[in-house]
């Protein structure tokens, strides 16, 4: 289960995916032009960034700077061209990992961290003792957030479902793992 059954948050996720997605692409873009600049010096580079997705010709003048020092460096080195192509894969190997990284490393452990909740909960809600952990679940929220959660119950306050929790009151437990499953947008209001 990646995404949530709520049309808000799937929505959400799949948008926030879909962003994850055009940036990482787009710097994956921007490092294979980077390197094609640098590792073929003698290759006309005056409007190689205009096919990049999203950032065009705003990254033309920084693609063409970074090709004439490529053009230099392989010049200036008596090794010949090689130190420019390990160069080239280096500065395009950082152009990728860096933005990209970033964002992966904290977007990714989020969404495997719902994703993992989302299917511990699905699988708990199809038990009764697991309604009764989802219920409990509810309970150990912040204060303010049980206090929601029985403002939407009728005629219940968080001492009453307390209360209704440790009778095993089926009617109360089925309420409190709803409202952990609505949380998580497993289920819709």
């Amino acid at each position: 289960m990646w995404y949530a059954h709520q049309p808000g948050r799937r929505t959400r996720q799949i948008l926030g995916d879909g962003a994850v997605l055009l940036w990482s692409g787009g710097w994956a873009s921007a490092a294979v032009a980077a390197h094609r600049l640098i590792s073929e010096p003698d290759r006309p580079a005056p409007h190689a960034g205009a096919r990049l997705p999203l950032l065009g010709p705003r990254v033309n003048g920084t693609l063409h700077d970074v090709a004439l020092a490529g053009d230099r460096l392989a010049d200036a080195t008596p090794a010949g061209p090689a130190p420019a192509q390990a160069l080239a894969l280096l500065a395009a190997v950082a152009l990728f990992v860096v933005p990209a990284g970033l964002l992966l490393a904290l977007w990714l452990p989020r969404r495997l961290r719902w994703v993992r909740q989302a299917a511990a909960a699905r699988d708990l809600a199809a038990t009764e003792d697991g309604r009764e952990l989802l219920a409990l679940r509810t309970l150990l929220r912040p204060l303010d957030d049980v206090g929601r959660t029985a403002g939407a119950l009728p005629d219940s306050t968080p001492g009453s479902l307390a209360e209704g929790w440790r009778e095993g009151d089926p009617a109360t437990l089925d309420a409190l793992a709803e409202a952990e499953l609505v949380r998580l947008g497993l289920r819709t209001v």
